[in-house]
């Protein structure tokens, strides 16, 4: 079986590369020029560079190296869509036919033209399982008082974000909603949070209550810790089985030495 990857931008596309080398896979990639780690030629056996918009383009390369599962990893930012990008005919007729054009929407009408020419569109995590974060308190710091309220709080506000897709983050202090995540990403919206209310923070990131694990699965990793270290956040709450960590342990050893509490949540809880 064939395997093919829509490459976007960050860690996400290089770790499906070694995943599937590891499970003896065949992966023919496809990398957004406009997103795409140019490292990614020395890792791929085989590479096609698209522009964002060229839908015709790619689709046309995995018919040639026959896959026939897709796997799409890494974020295409939302913006790049109204960047002035110049979409080929088969993607101008994608967008003309939808109705909206929020993440869900645009990566599903994707998985759709992909399915019109016998191109399944798969779990993102297919493999990667092991980047999963696991239901637990995983750091030495369990939430305190504050930060449980933050998080009980918080997941109800995010759960709603998350299932209007308007994104997956948000940050809380003392039960309020101090900045909610849009186009801008985790670890942008985590530092607009400390510009406006710098110290005590709760991070609270969610997986949609319906996450297609196909695209758009919540990713955490070092920067994530990083950017609460620059705000002053205290504690991050994740959705467990619905999470990929990066870097799990650096991540974890940096919010330690930070005295910074990381929990994954049961989704039922969302």
């Amino acid at each position: 079986m064939n395997f093919g990857l829509i490459a976007g931008n960050g860690k996400f596309p290089f770790l499906v590369i070694e995943g599937a080398r590891k499970a003896g896979a065949s992966l023919s990639v496809v990398a957004i020029r406009e997103e795409t780690d140019k490292h990614i030629e020395a890792v791929a056996e085989k590479l096609v560079w698209v522009g964002v918009g060229q839908l015709g383009k790619m689709i046309s390369f995995f018919k040639r190296e026959n896959v026939t599962k897709v796997i799409m990893a890494g974020q295409v930012k939302h913006v790049q869509i109204f960047s002035g990008a110049l979409p080929d005919l088969r993607m101008l007729k994608m967008l003309y036919n939808l109705k909206q054009r929020n993440t869900d929407s645009l990566i599903g009408a994707i998985a759709d033209e992909l399915a019109k020419e016998n191109i399944e569109l798969i779990d993102s995590t297919y493999f990667i399982q092991n980047y999963l974060a696991e239901e637990d308190v995983l750091t030495g710091r369990k939430p305190d008082e504050t930060e449980r309220g933050n998080i009980e709080y918080g997941l109800g506000i995010a759960g709603e974000i998350a299932r209007l897709d308007l994104g997956q983050t948000i940050v809380v202090r003392a039960k309020a909603c101090v900045a909610i995540e849009a186009m801008e990403g985790t670890d942008a919206v985590i530092k607009r949070a400390g510009e406006l209310a710098k110290g005590k923070l709760t991070v609270v990131k969610v997986a949609k209550p319906a996450q297609d694990m196909r695209f758009d699965v919540p990713v955490v990793g070092v920067t994530t810790v990083d950017a609460m270290i620059q705000a002053g956040a205290t504690c991050l709450c994740l959705t467990a089985r619905r999470t990929l960590m990066f870097d799990k342990s650096e991540m974890i050893s940096l919010a330690n030495q930070n005295k910074i509490s990381i929990v994954a949540v049961n989704p039922k809880q969302i």
